[in-house]
């Protein structure tokens, strides 16, 4: 049947950022389609609260506190899981993020947090777990970018930059990781996270987001879990270097920072 196609049965998935929002979303619905999760973020009660929603669906979890932006906790995250599960079979590389911030206000160092974040950290994860997944025999690799990336957005330089960059080496990973290792991304428009709750709890911004956008609403978590399920799973084993766009139909911004004209 079709649907046994989008089924991860003991498959094992490494998840970052998923203490919160996206991340534990999607650590939520590749439990639901039955894969082992490793919870990584940053904030080790975050990520022990949704191992044991894992947990509670019925399949083994693991979390380990990570900062992704430090190469040795990269490693020993990698480590762990191999220690835990033997395998590594799925990486979704969703941690990231970075302020708005006008360009003539970006520093230096904020810029290349932003790259750091959003990219290098996928980049390391990424070469960190292939040797796993090509001895499990297969994998796929999914990046969580950003409309950002493709739609020219003021306030934003740093974080579209990064994510531009995170869409392009997506596509560029993927001919020479395949046929073993799949490699797909993202781009997600807004979601309702914490990242925008400070921007969805006024009403008149949230009207005009949700006006601007053509499915009228704002994007909830489960919306990108199931591309990503779609993603991870051999449902689509035909599908690789490609970059998504699940967004609510947006072709420019749903909402625009203001900003000061030199």
């Amino acid at each position: 049947m079709i649907l046994d196609q989008f089924r991860l049965d003991d498959r094992v998935a490494i998840v970052t950022g998923a203490g919160k929002g996206i991340g534990a979303g999607c650590a939520r619905a590749l439990a639901e389609a039955g894969a082992d999760v490793v919870c990584a973020a940053r904030t080790q009660a975050d990520i022990d609260e949704i191992a044991a929603q894992v947990r509670a669906i019925g399949r083994r979890a693991l979390a380990v506190a990570t900062d992704v932006t430090v190469t040795e906790q990269l490693e020993r995250l990698v480590a762990r899981a191999v220690e835990e599960f033997g395998r590594i079979d799925i990486l979704l590389n969703n941690a990231g993020g970075s302020l708005p911030r006008a360009f003539m206000a970006t520093s230096e160092r904020s810029f290349e947090m932003a790259l750091r974040f959003n990219v290098t950290s996928a980049f390391l994860l990424s070469k960190l777990v292939v040797p796993h997944m090509i001895e499990a025999g297969s994998g796929a690799i999914v990046n969580i970018s950003s409309r950002s990336a493709s739609m020219v957005q003021p306030c934003f330089t740093a974080y579209a930059t990064a994510k531009a960059a995170l869409s392009m080496m997506t596509r560029a990973m993927a001919p020479e990781l395949a046929p073993k290792i799949r490699v797909n991304a993202i781009e997600v428009g807004g979601i309702e996270t914490d990242a925008l709750a400070h921007v969805l709890s006024d009403d008149a911004v949230r009207a005009q987001l949700e006006g601007n956008t053509p499915m009228q609403r704002v994007g909830l978590p489960t919306d990108i879990a199931a591309a990503v399920v779609y993603l991870a799973s051999p449902a689509s084993s035909f599908v690789t270097g490609k970059v998504f766009e699940v967004d609510g139909g947006v072709e420019a911004p749903a909402f625009t920072i203001p900003f000061e004209r030199l």
